[in-house]
């Protein structure tokens, strides 16, 4: 039976990574031509860091991403303390209205975003982006940090300020250590939505400016380069590399840990 879980498994990741290391593959493929490998070669690496409409995009990617992900992180944390002291009824009332816009078509939350920025007289752009992507990443970072804020013990929180502690000192050494796992996850995960949308950016963005999604959906218009397979190799590695960091993070701090324990 244990070698047919491990045949299982293998499969299953086969399956999930074959595609991604295809990928790879034919981004250092010297043809244009899918599936047809004439020699090895790095000329689309050079011509992706080459463009510099790929770069602004990513840049746009990259500075949209992070800023929408720690201002929904910050409103997120903000909400689930104030959802702490409010009654049950309440609690579940405001939960169910946070999970409306996960289970919310991307293309009615584009439209009706749009619409709001014109009826409001905004000019569409970076900004208009920016607000769009703080809106859709928010209900995810509620999602991660709500479960903690409202499993915690206000035993530690009383505790530290009955010893002198500040109310702002208790909760940066009490409570927010506590939270940092759900926090951290609230921002990796608005990060990824936000890098990774496409309808609601299309609706929201003007003339002129485009993300990494929609300046590749309007080159694939007129055909898939092979630069698309160098940025998406880029992606991958970049992902892994990330990842990897911080498993080695973790591990250290876990041995520090032990070792303050002994």
């Amino acid at each position: 039976m244990k070698a047919w879980k491990k045949v299982y498994v293998g499969l299953i990741v086969a399956f999930l990574y074959a595609p991604i290391l295809v990928l790879i593959a034919q981004s250092f493929n010297a043809s244009r031509y899918r599936g047809h490998f004439t020699g090895f070669t790095t000329e689309w690496y050079v011509n992706l860091l080459e463009d510099e409409d790929m770069i602004a995009a990513f840049l746009n990617t990259l500075t949209i991403g992070v800023t929408a992900a720690l201002c929904a992180t910050l409103l997120g944390l903000v909400t689930a303390l104030a959802m702490r002291g409010m009654g049950r009824k309440a609690q579940m009332a405001l939960r169910g209205l946070a999970n409306v816009p996960l289970l919310n078509a991307d293309i009615v939350t584009g439209i009706s975003l749009m619409l709001l920025f014109l009826g409001l007289g905004l000019r569409l752009g970076y900004d208009t982006i920016l607000l769009a992507h703080i809106v859709i990443c928010l209900p995810y970072a509620l999602l991660c940090i709500l479960p903690q804020v409202l499993g915690l013990d206000r035993v530690y929180y009383e505790a530290a300020v009955d010893l002198g502690a500040t109310p702002w000192q208790a909760f940066r050494k009490v409570l927010l250590p506590e939270l940092m796992p759900g926090i951290a996850a609230a921002f990796l995960l608005s990060f990824a939505m936000s890098a990774d949308d496409f309808i609601v950016t299309y609706f929201t963005k003007g003339a002129g400016i485009d993300t990494l999604t929609t300046a590749i959906y309007a080159q694939l218009k007129l055909g898939i380069h092979p630069e698309m397979y160098a940025l998406s190799t880029l992606f991958f590695v970049g992902v892994i590399a990330f990842v990897a960091l911080l498993l080695g993070n973790y591990r250290v701090l876990k041995q520090r840990r032990r070792l303050q324990e002994v």
